[in-house]
């Protein structure tokens, strides 16, 4: 969960999880839909996904028990080389470096490291560093020290140098470059998406789709529709996305929202319409599953950020 979130924001969603699935076997059996139910606000649904499929290799595999050897660690879905290093190192006791944000952002300034952190080859000198003066016996203990030293006192912008016990002999420091490390090159532009979604109405249930299981925003209901092409107007857009996702024809009618968000690699703007069927029933092409349900069941279908907002929206409305 500390995976691209902050620890303050990360507090409420593990006592949440941590209350339904309190070991690895009930998250192993639990149903992905109700993985995604809890994991719901966090984002990056791929990591719960992961989590979910190595809880059931550990059952599987491991008779229920977490490995406690880095290699076999990075062996299960979604433990990459620095998830593995910090589990051996933190919880075996294993004489594992590990490479957060926060011990890179460190190491860099400590070292004044003059290369791109995010470069294959800055990558590597800084795991070569962390490994150089790893404390033998010490390794959990170190990587934690680094972590909090990283998210404390070497933040990001305007470090607190002079409550830093690293200070003295911080090379970037004596230097008076601190803020110039660690080294990255400016990221592209990030793109930004217009899409539409339809809002379609059968008496009191509203139809939904759920995305396929891999891939952006995987497994998560929506209300169906997409993104606009060159040319096109909002409601054109709709229309052929709806024919072309579900096979049918729809009218768009009046508006009933605009919402941002920013993923990672890029931003969208979604419209929202009321929709009504003109011709054809709805049918499975490009989503996964489809579901005609109540507004007050759309609590139970894990959705991503846009799409929850929708649904409230809709609910309010039904409120008032």
């Amino acid at each position: 969960m500390l995976q691209q979130t902050r620890v303050e924001t990360v507090i409420p969603y593990f006592t949440k999880w941590m209350q339904r699935f309190p070991d690895v076997r009930s998250l192993a059996e639990a149903s992905s839909q109700e993985v995604l139910v809890i994991w719901e606000g966090l984002g990056y649904y791929g990591r719960a996904r992961n989590l979910h499929r190595a809880a059931q290799e550990v059952m599987q595999k491991y008779d229920g028990q977490l490995p406690n050897d880095a290699m076999q660690l990075r062996k299960l879905p979604g433990i990459g080389r620095y998830s593995a290093a910090a589990i051996a190192s933190i919880a075996f006791d294993k004489d594992e470096p590990a490479l957060d944000g926060n011990i890179r952002r460190v190491l860099a300034r400590y070292f004044n490291v003059d290369e791109d952190v995010r470069s294959a080859h800055g990558e590597n000198k800084l795991w070569e560093l962390a490994a150089l003066h790893l404390p033998e016996g010490q390794a959990g203990t170190y990587n934690q020290a680094l972590m909090d030293l990283g998210a404390s006192l070497c933040m990001p912008k305007a470090p607190h140098c002079a409550a830093c016990p690293l200070e003295d002999s911080c090379q970037a420091k004596a230097l008076g470059i601190q803020e110039q490390r660690p080294v990255t090159f400016p990221k592209p532009p990030i793109p930004h998406h217009v899409v539409t979604a339809a809002v379609i109405r059968q008496e009191d249930r509203v139809l939904i789709a759920r995305r396929p299981p891999h891939g952006l925003l995987g497994g998560l209901w929506e209300f169906p529709g997409g993104k606009q092409q060159e040319g096109e107007d909002l409601k054109a857009c709709l229309r052929r996305e709806i024919r072309e996702e579900l096979g049918a024809e729809v009218e768009v009618g009046v508006e009933l929202g605009k919402y941002k968000h920013a993923y990672t690699h890029f931003r969208v703007t979604l419209y929202a319409f009321h929709c009504r069927i003109l011709q054809g029933q709805p049918r499975l092409i490009e989503a996964a599953d489809m579901r005609w349900v109540t507004l007050k069941e759309l609590d139970q279908y894990p959705m991503g950020k846009i799409d929850r907002q929708i649904s409230k929206s809709l609910l309010s409305s039904t409120s008032l």
